[in-house]
């Protein structure tokens, strides 16, 4: 399989201190969270380029594989900010970021009916002491917790924004 090379022009997208700063954190999150960087760096780098640039446009790093209807409240949100909620929870980036060493994504927290679950099946965690940082504080909390917002329990609604 060959895929597209990221172009010089790809990555004037960015600026370069953005890209350089989302390059060492993709390395950094992914040692931390028990994660490979997909196997293909062409990949990698494309996501790089993505993140990079919505930090340039709008101060965070939002996830570059999602359609937005309104990316400044999106950003604002910070569900989709990398490491998104899916991925502090359940060690899952739809991205293909952050993978196992095949380049697969780790499926084996999802609930069952999770689209990634029915596309990829189950994908067992190989490094499973580490990442899920929010998804382990649920689980010793007992209750659903947002990045950037006030924990609820699960019965309660989620704070009025």
């Amino acid at each position: 399989m060959t895929l597209d090379q990221p172009t010089d022009a790809d990555r004037q997208r960015a600026s370069e201190k953005n890209l350089e700063r989302m390059r060492r954190y993709a390395r950094t999150f992914a040692e931390k969270s028990g994660t490979y960087l997909h196997p293909h760096p062409e990949i990698t780098e494309f996501l790089v380029i993505g993140l990079a640039k919505h930090i340039d446009e709008l101060g965070r790093p939002l996830c570059p594989c999602n359609f937005y209807e309104d990316k400044v409240q999106e950003a604002r949100s910070s569900e989709w900010i990398c490491a998104c909620d899916e991925m502090q929870r359940y060690k899952y980036c739809h991205c293909l970021l952050f993978v196992n060493e095949e380049g697969l994504p780790i499926t084996e927290y999802l609930p069952p009916d999770h689209e990634g679950r029915e596309i990829y099946g189950l994908i067992p965690d190989p490094i499973p002491d580490k990442g899920r940082a929010l998804g382990r504080l649920e689980e010793k909390q007992g209750r659903e917790l947002k990045k950037g917002s006030t924990p609820h329990t699960p019965e309660e609604p989620p704070p009025a924004d």
